[in-house]
């Protein structure tokens, strides 16, 4: 987001009209790009726990894939979007680091659905990700972000997380704006399914 965005997003207030709010949550492997998608999409500044990687992490944390890496969220990032006159996602990041999963439980508390971040690099470290959101009965979508290596064909990814095949997957950039709203709207309609699916179901 260049300098200018971000001085719009910070002045942007909640609309009076709001009525609803929709809660969802970030989540993925250690260094996914769930800090990033919050920051590129939301129009408030976001609130981030991030804080500088220590040598405390090292033996703990696992950089594979993620050496450049140099700060790490250790709570939770929050961002807003509104997608209309009347209805706002409140935007949570999970911490991605395995040490403070036992924080996911309470972010999932009251999340209509969720977004899975996934690094193809690494992609088993999305694994308990889902295998929490399926626990909750939380329903998700997958976004495979770009790092710039070999484009991965989204049926290998399905196969490889054992998607079903009504879950949405995609690919992103959580680095472009358009493309974090793109994820964020793929979550929506795909709830706005659900509910219509289950609506009809005598």
């Amino acid at each position: 987001m260049d300098l200018k965005s971000s001085e719009q997003a910070t002045r942007t207030p909640l609309r009076s009209t709001a009525a609803n709010g929709l809660k969802i949550v970030i989540v993925g492997g250690f260094g996914v790009g769930k800090t990033t998608m919050v920051r590129s999409v939301s129009e408030i500044r976001p609130l981030s726990t991030e804080e500088t990687m220590t040598r405390a992490g090292v033996g703990i944390d696992d950089p594979e894939g993620v050496q450049n890496k140099t700060t790490t969220t250790v709570a939770f990032d929050f961002g807003r979007i509104s997608l209309n006159d009347e209805m706002v996602l409140y935007l949570f990041g999970a911490p991605g680091q395995q040490r403070f999963w036992f924080l996911w439980d309470r972010l999932f508390s009251g999340t209509l659905g969720a977004v899975v971040l996934v690094d193809t690099r690494r992609v088993e470290d999305s694994w308990y990700a889902i295998d929490r959101l399926e626990h909750h009965k939380t329903p998700f979508i997958v976004a495979l972000n770009d790092f710039g290596g070999p484009v991965h064909g989204l049926e290998n990814v399905r196969e490889a997380l054992s998607l079903s095949d009504g879950i949405p997957l995609i690919h992103c950039d959580a680095r472009r704006r358009d493309s974090s709203k793109t994820v964020l709207i793929t979550l929506v309609n795909h709830l706005y399914a659900l509910s219509d699916t289950q609506e009809s179901t005598p």
